[in-house]
């Protein structure tokens, strides 16, 4: 059994004497584990970053087997970030989401065009940052758990959408929050059409939304964590929103 594709490595581990244990993502193939021999030689380590697109050969005697990798790089997402902290921790954390979240070796050609868009065009700073939560509202989507922002849920109306029900995921009104705005979450716009560049703020509630639901949707029914790399990066947004708000 063989095949051969495009991919994006979304992690790679030590796997005995020189050999490392890799998890990617393709479009036809959906999430794959196999063991990259010579992966963190230094020959090779450079290949097997987390974020890079490489091409691709999976190999094993039978389909149902853990299977090895070879792979070519393609695109060095990883050493393109590492001169950007803010940019390293948007793509590991978008890479982190993707393994935890998808389920292994079935077709996710949505979740991966998004996210193969998001690294290609991985921009530094904050810049990256509303890419990627918006990449994982439609990650949720093709996952069955889609936010409904197309009216708010009291009114029925469709302007001044700004809140989401952490309980239903039905988009709020200002008008319609009346007094539970408090226990609702921020829907920034860029997140629903705005076009304005978001301040860091925005960006921290676009985070916080999407987070949310990936805790309690995808990564609560596995009883397991969100990924230490997207809390980091949120980590790292409330910061920057913090220092903005104190300007």
């Amino acid at each position: 059994m063989e095949w051969s594709a495009a991919g994006i490595v979304l992690s790679a581990v030590p796997y005995g004497e020189g050999d490392a244990l890799a998890t990617v993502f393709t479009e036809d193939h959906g999430v794959y584990r196999g063991l990259a021999k010579g992966g963190l030689s230094r020959a090779r380590a450079g290949v097997w970053q987390a974020g890079n697109l490489v091409e691709l050969r999976w190999v094993a005697r039978l389909p149902d087997q853990l299977g090895s990798f070879s792979g070519e790089l393609v695109h060095p997402s990883a050493a393109l970030a590492m001169h950007d902290p803010l940019r390293l921790a948007v793509l590991s954390s978008a890479c982190a989401v993707a393994e935890g979240a998808l389920p292994e070796r079935e077709p996710q050609t949505r979740v991966f065009a998004g996210l193969l868009h998001l690294i290609v065009h991985l921009g530094d700073g904050l810049s990256g940052v509303a890419p990627l939560a918006a990449w994982e509202l439609g990650l949720l989507a093709e996952l069955g758990y889609g936010l409904d922002l197309s009216a708010c849920a009291v009114t029925g109306g469709r302007d001044g959408l700004a809140y989401v029900s952490p309980k239903s995921g039905r988009a709020v009104s200002e008008a319609g929050a009346g007094e539970w705005r408090d226990r609702l979450l921020r829907l920034p716009p860029f997140l629903h059409g705005g076009e304005a560049a978001p301040e860091p703020e925005d960006l921290l509630h676009g985070l916080r939304l999407t987070g949310h639901f990936l805790a309690r949707n995808v990564f609560g029914v596995r009883h397991s964590p969100v990924p230490a790399a997207r809390t980091m990066l949120a980590d790292r947004i409330a910061v920057s929103a913090a220092a903005s708000q104190g300007r």
